[in-house]
């Protein structure tokens, strides 16, 4: 079943269409943050550096697969912020912007003479979002902060994966995407501020660490209740038995979570071992935990015998709660997802179509929609800045300054 391929909705309007964001960031977390913004109908200018918003380098087979996802429904600004010009114009558009966004290390913004405070005293009702590593203050702020250290540094990577070996790091970008969501509902809660309770802007401090820290659940209480550190469990859940991942007998696996007393005992009369419900060691969760690697034994044997598709077949018709372990090929292909369409083709001129994820969540009153492509750097300078007076000598003033980056191609 192909999936479904849907065009661009110019004409789509959201619930955020009257706000206007001013997007400094780079690379991933401000970018998931404004792409939720833009999804629902916000307006968002995306003002990038001479050689682009950094997310552009991040190819595959020479296409910018994470900006065309997570620049759609934006606008390019190509300026050199390096330059006084450059930065005046940023200050002019502050004025008729709802939210200002960036991803300077702390301090960087002062020293371009763009301080919070200035920008508030050019707009009290604007909204700042100052995303960083560690935060604007504390010992570390002016360290380097990828999320890469932040994934190691917030304990998420001392329990992530297998007690006999190393500590491992997420394969994909945890700490910055769990800070754009975060942010996105900060921003929330301030516009809520401004717009409801007559309030003054303000400054949203939010750096990669402490939303990752916020989700990994109470390890400080935990430890400081039993003076023991968390450990490495794999697939294993240290709450509740049995929740592994099992090998079928083609190779592929399956996700067990057996999290209530309920569904554990359905399990095992569903493998033919309802004998288990009252044998002492598996009689309760606390003693399913003590005896994890006979359970999972027992449990394993059953789910080699049979593929990936008879497992989930065979659960699914007892009502026990298991899932395929899925590959990138298996969810292009379920029909779940392409009905659903969570991932849907549109088009691109470098690659015809290219497959990007839904709206997400969706809003069934108030709906958002992918209304434009990634912009090509630069694409929007003319008329962003014919907005702020600036005509067309004017205008090539500043390209010959270097101070706007013409698009590729355009003279």
């Amino acid at each position: 079943m192909p999936l479904k391929k849907r065009d661009y909705d110019p004409g789509a309007r959201g619930p955020l269409q009257d706000i206007r964001v001013l997007d400094l960031s780079r690379l991933f977390a401000g970018n998931v943050l404004t792409q939720i913004l833009g999804d629902y109908g916000a307006e968002v200018i995306k003002v990038e550096p001479p050689e682009g918003d950094s997310l552009r380098a991040w190819q595959t087979n020479g296409v910018s697969t994470h900006w065309k996802i997570y620049a759609r429904n934006k606008k390019s600004l190509a300026l050199d912020l390096r330059k006084p010009e450059g930065v005046d114009l940023v200050r002019r558009l502050v004025a008729s912007s709802t939210l200002f966004i960036e991803s300077f290390r702390p301090g960087v913004l002062e020293k371009m003479g763009v301080a919070p405070a200035d920008l508030l005293k050019l707009n009290p009702k604007l909204v700042i979002v100052r995303i960083s590593g560690w935060g604007q203050d504390g010992p570390y702020s002016q360290r380097p902060g990828f999320g890469t250290i932040i994934e190691g540094m917030s304990g998420f990577a001392s329990f992530n994966g297998f007690a006999d070996r190393e500590p491992v790091l997420p394969p994909m970008y945890l700490a910055d995407g769990v800070a754009g969501l975060y942010g996105a509902s900060a921003v929330m809660i301030a516009l809520r501020e401004v717009e409801q309770n007559g309030g003054r802007g303000q400054v949203i401090d939010l750096p990669l660490l402490d939303p990752l820290f916020a989700i990994l659940s109470p390890q400080a209480a935990n430890y400081r209740l039993t003076g023991k550190i968390k450990p490495r469990t794999g697939s294993r859940s240290t709450n509740s038995a049995p929740r592994n991942v099992y090998r079928c007998a083609d190779g592929k696996y399956v996700a067990v979570s057996g999290s209530t007393q309920g569904m554990a005992e359905r399990l095992l009369r569903a493998i033919g071992r309802a004998e288990l419900i009252e044998d002492p060691r598996y009689r309760t969760n606390s003693n399913r935990l003590k005896h994890a690697d006979e359970l999972d034994a027992i449990i394993g044997a059953f789910i080699g015998q049979h593929t990936q598709t008879e497992n989930v077949s065979f659960f699914e018709k007892a009502e026990v709660t298991v899932g395929p372990i899925y590959d990138v090929t298996q969810i292009l292909e379920d029909p779940h997802f392409i009905q659903r369409e969570i991932v849907a083709d549109y088009p691109d001129p470098e690659t015809t179509t290219l497959p990007m994820h839904h709206v997400v969540p969706r809003l069934l009153g108030t709906p958002g929609s992918i209304r434009s492509r990634a912009p090509a750097l630069g694409e929007h300078n003319r008329a962003l800045l014919a907005e702020l007076g600036l005509d067309d000598s004017a205008y090539a003033g500043l390209i010959a300054a270097g101070v706007v980056i013409e698009p590729a191609g355009k003279k």
